[in-house]
């Protein structure tokens, strides 16, 4: 498996079970992690080192309950851009990193250009950031808004075993 800076490292069986144990419960110590996927502490801790050196774990955080915290709205909006030139996306990608209400933004193939998830406190909140948007003057053409009703499913990881095809031994 290839890092994006360059450097290759090969995962094996256990590095896989760590980083599956590590998303589902990042709070669990290296003596538990260790345990858990049948290591020693010190080389459970090397390994998790060597992946995040490696750029594999960007960052350990708490997963929030949003609606107990406050009201809010989660919108989805299919973005196109007015020209397609490779300075057009980079201008509008750089252009939305500052915007803390855009949760995820994916380029797509399709009918349109990206795909963003906005959480707003409502919808005056949500339009008004999405003007603040088109007033950077990004090269937005047009959007459509998809307001959330409700959330079914909420991911807790990767499923990392159906993902990776047969890790080094």
């Amino acid at each position: 498996m290839k890092r994006s800076g360059g450097g290759t490292i090969r995962l094996d069986r256990l590095d896989l079970k760590i980083l599956a144990t590590l998303q589902s419960t990042g709070r669990i110590s290296n003596l538990e992690l260790a345990d858990t996927v049948g290591l020693s502490a010190t080389p459970c801790m090397q390994r998790v080192r060597r992946m995040e050196a490696a750029g594999y774990i960007s960052g350990y955080g708490a997963r929030l309950e949003i609606d107990r915290i406050c009201r809010n709205v989660v919108v989805f909006t299919e973005i196109t851009l007015r020209n397609h030139r490779r300075e057009d996306f980079l201008k509008f990608e750089r252009g939305i990193q500052a915007i803390p209400q855009l949760l995820d933004c994916f380029l797509v193939t399709g009918g349109y250009d990206y795909l963003a998830q906005f959480i707003a406190r409502d919808i005056h909140d949500y339009q008004t950031t999405v003007e603040g948007l088109l007033d950077r003057d990004l090269g937005v053409e047009k959007y459509f808004s998809y307001v959330t009703i409700k959330r079914v499913k909420r991911s807790t990881g990767y499923p990392l075993t159906d993902l990776v095809a047969e890790p080094a031994a």
